[in-house]
């Protein structure tokens, strides 16, 4: 909805929900046919601060990422509602988006960044640059920012 159409085989979603509430949220995502899709999803979580999830009617991965950063936080209350096919949804404004996909660095993330700027010639990528510039010197991983550089090039 954001970028360009692409097949995609999961939900990804974003809450902050303390980890006392983890299992009474497992619990009732049960009761509406969402189940953890591997063993130990909880110490899972404690670990990645993500809950991997299945829809069982429509075979549906879900991953929540367990929101903790002032970042995410933001993101969220920064979060514009779209309507899609009569269903209201909360998404990332576009730069948020970046971010996240930046940060989260994996080949189709990288690509989405390409379809990304491509539907959205006009996105901030100062505030984009900003902020993969503080993740990558939190972690101390220059490539982040760099990767995300050689693709917004590339573009013009």
């Amino acid at each position: 909805m954001l970028g360009r159409p692409r097949l995609t085989q999961d939900v990804d979603t974003l809450v902050f929900l303390p980890e006392d509430q983890w299992a009474k949220a497992l619990s009732s995502a049960n009761d509406h046919g969402i189940v953890p899709r591997i063993e130990d999803p909880l110490g899972f979580a404690r670990r990645s601060r993500m809950l991997l999830l299945t829809h069982t009617a429509s075979n549906i991965d879900i991953d929540v990422a367990l929101g903790g950063l002032a970042f995410e936080l933001e993101a969220l209350d920064r979060a514009q509602t779209h309507e899609m096919n009569g269903v209201r949804l909360r998404l990332p404004t576009v730069e948020d988006l970046l971010i996240m996909k930046a940060f989260a660095h994996r080949p189709k993330d990288m690509e989405d960044i390409k379809g990304l700027l491509d539907a959205h010639p006009d996105a901030d990528l100062n505030i984009v640059r900003q902020w993969v510039r503080e993740f990558a010197n939190a972690i101390t991983m220059p490539d982040l920012l760099e990767d995300f550089e050689k693709i917004v090039v590339r573009r013009k």
